[in-house]
């Protein structure tokens, strides 16, 4: 049974996402503030975090980032507001998605369902000279070294490097990674790319990259095209 840790200050709120996470079949845990969110976290292993962005002690930014310094694990943000730079704060510090009130349950549910359909790893590997990246355990290493990816960025970097020197639209990652009913729009993608590029760039990967096709969109690109 997967276990979901629901974090929000809004009792009322959580109820509702508990009762609806059971009924999906969820083990349900819930933390009313930052700090506890964390102490929770800490102590049990979860498959998904729903992490409200405005929560006493310590806030949803503040929480995700801690987390992903030892954790990959997917993290839907939840906000009150709809504003670019609080989006793309929460992409910055990790987020794999999020998600605006007022939103109804059975929304939230069916994000949670799409990310976890995507973590289906079914036998997923990928090499190419020092690189290697796999869906199964959602890893990426250079060099045998691992490089800490969120799931949504170890999903963009085999989406590409799957497909070497193809170009890919933004729309076409969105619609790929995120689903075709995504709200957000294509700066999602340009933030994700942005992380991951930083990511990779402290282990020297000569042979090949993620570049940038402009007017196109992005591409893994190796030292001869295949």
């Amino acid at each position: 049974m997967p276990r979901l840790l629901i974090a929000d200050d809004n009792h009322q709120i959580v109820s509702v996402l508990d009762a609806y996470a059971k009924k999906e079949g969820f083990d349900v845990e819930v933390a009313y503030d930052g700090e506890l969110a964390l102490t929770m976290f800490a102590s049990k292993s979860f498959d998904m975090v729903l992490l409200d962005v405005m929560m006493p002690k310590r806030d949803g930014f503040a929480v995700c980032k801690t987390i992903r310094k030892t954790s990959s694990v997917p993290i839907i943000m939840i906000t009150a507001r709809g504003e670019d730079f609080e989006r793309i704060m929460g992409l910055d510090n990790g987020a794999d998605d999020y998600i605006v009130k007022p939103f109804s349950p059975a929304e939230v549910m069916a994000r949670v369902r799409a990310v976890l359909r995507r973590l289906g790893g079914g036998g997923k590997s990928f090499k190419h000279d020092n690189l290697s990246v796999s869906l199964d355990e959602f890893t990426a290493h250079i060099d045998a070294t691992p490089v800490l990816l969120t799931k949504r960025e170890v999903e963009l970097l085999y989406t590409l490097a799957t497909n070497k020197n193809r170009v890919f639209s933004r729309e076409q990652l969105l619609d790929n990674l995120w689903g075709y009913d995504y709200m957000g729009d294509t700066r999602t993608v340009d933030t994700h790319i942005k992380r991951l590029r930083a990511k990779l760039a402290v282990i020297p990967h000569p042979t090949w990259d993620i570049v940038t096709v402009w007017g196109a969109g992005y591409k893994f690109a190796t030292e001869v095209a295949t």
